[in-house]
C-alpha cells in the first residue's frame, strides 16, 4: 500500500508519478489545440516532437532517481498525450482526489490505476461532475491551499478555463481543516502572454518561505499583493510576462533546498542558488510549448 502524504509543496519527495511523452501522437490540428501557446506552435510548425520530449522527461527522471524518489509513469496509450500527470489528479495529506478533467482525457487516469490499487480506497475520491478543478490550480502550504479559479460569467466560454467556483467550494467542504483562499485568473484563448491556464503558471512556494510570482497572471490585483504581503516582498521573485509565458513558475521542488528548474531560466536559476537552493537544471523548452512545464508533468504522491 501506498501511504499518501502531501501538505505542502517542498517538503522532501519521497514517490511521484512522472507523465510519459512515449506514443504521443502526431502533432494535433489547429482546432484540437487545448490553450493558445500549443495553438501558436502549431501554426507556425515548431510544435515538439515526441523523440525530443521523450529526452527531456528523461533527464527528469534522471534526476528523481538521483534524490532516491520512487517514481511511478503511466501506463502507456498509443498516440495519447500523457505528459501532463498533474492535471488528471492531485494528493492533499492522505487523500487523492481524481480531476473532473477534459471528458477526452479519461484514459489518462485509467493509465495510472495500477498506481490508485495501491492505495486505500476510502482515500481516493472523485468530485461531483459540476466541479471542475484540476491539479495545477492546487497549491499547497501547509495550512493553506490556495487554488486558482476564474470567476467571471463567461467561465464556460474558455477551455483554458479548468477550475470554476464550484471547485474552490469543493476543496473547501472536502478539507474543513485548511484555510482555502482562492485567486481568480486571468485567461485568454487567443494570447498566451496573457493566459495564466492554472494557478502553477503565475504564483509557486518554494523553500521554507519564498515564492514565485507573476502579477498580471491575477484579475484581482489585490489577491496578488495578498500573496506578495503573505510571503513578504524580500522573500518573491517576481518574473516578466516573457518569463510566465516560458513558465518560469512551473519548476518543481523535490525537497525544501533543492529543485528542478529549466536550464534556460536565467534569471531565476540565479536568484534561487543565491539564495541557497541546489538548482537541477534540465532541458525543458519543448515541452514548455505546450503551456507546462516541470509541476504540470509531476504528480507527488508522499512528502516527507
Amino acid at each position: 500500500m501506498l501511504k499518501l502524504n502531501v501538505k505542502n509543496e517542498t517538503s522532501r519527495l519521497k514517490a511521484v508519478v512522472l507523465g510519459t511523452a512515449k506514443s504521443n501522437g502526431p502533432t494535433p490540428k489547429l482546432e484540437e489545440a487545448y490553450d493558445p501557446k500549443s495553438a501558436e506552435h502549431i501554426k507556425a510548425g515548431t510544435y515538439p516532437v515526441e523523440e525530443d520530449m521523450v529526452k527531456e522527461m528523461e533527464a527528469v527522471a534522471a534526476v528523481l532517481k538521483k534524490y532516491d524518489v520512487q517514481v511511478f509513469r503511466p501506463e502507456l496509450i498509443e498516440n495519447c498525450n500523457q505528459i501532463f500527470a498533474r492535471d488528471i489528479a492531485f494528493v492533499i495529506d492522505d487523500v487523492f482526489v481524481k480531476s473532473n478533467i477534459l471528458p477526452d482525457r479519461e484514459n489518462e487516469l485509467d493509465a495510472i490505476q495500477y498506481v490508485i490499487d495501491k492505495i486505500n480506497p476510502e482515500k481516493v475520491i472523485r468530485p461531483p461532475e459540476e466541479v471542475h478543478i484540476e491539479g495545477g490550480d492546487v497549491m499547497l502550504y501547509n495550512d493553506y491551499i490556495f487554488v486558482g479559479t476564474y470567476r467571471e460569467d463567461d467561465y464556460s466560454d474558455y477551455i483554458v478555463a479548468r477550475t470554476n467556483v464550484q471547485g474552490v467550494a469543493f476543496i473547501e467542504k472536502t478539507f474543513p481543516h485548511k484555510k482555502v483562499k482562492s485567486f481568480n485568473l486571468r485567461k485568454s484563448q487567443t494570447n498566451a502572454q496573457d493566459n495564466a491556464l492554472h494557478l502553477d503558471c503565475c504564483f509557486q512556494p518554494v523553500g521554507k518561505d519564498k515564492a514565485i510570482l507573476h502579477k498580471e497572471g491575477f484579475l484581482n490585483e489585490d489577491e496578488y499583493e495578498w500573496l506578495l504581503n503573505f510571503f513578504g516582498k524580500e522573500n518573491c521573485f517576481i518574473i516578466t510576462k516573457e518569463e510566465m509565458y516560458n513558465m518560469n513558475s512551473n519548476i518543481f521542488s523535490i525537497s525544501e533546498d533543492v529543485i528542478i528548474s529549466e536550464k534556460n531560466f536565467t534569471r531565476l536559476n540565479t536568484w534561487l542558488r543565491a539564495n541557497g537552493f541546489t538548482v537541477e537544471e534540465v532541458p525543458y523548452a519543448e515541452i514548455a510549448k505546450q503551456e507546462g512545464l516541470l509541476r504540470c508533468s509531476t504528480m507527488p504522491l508522499i512528502r516527507e
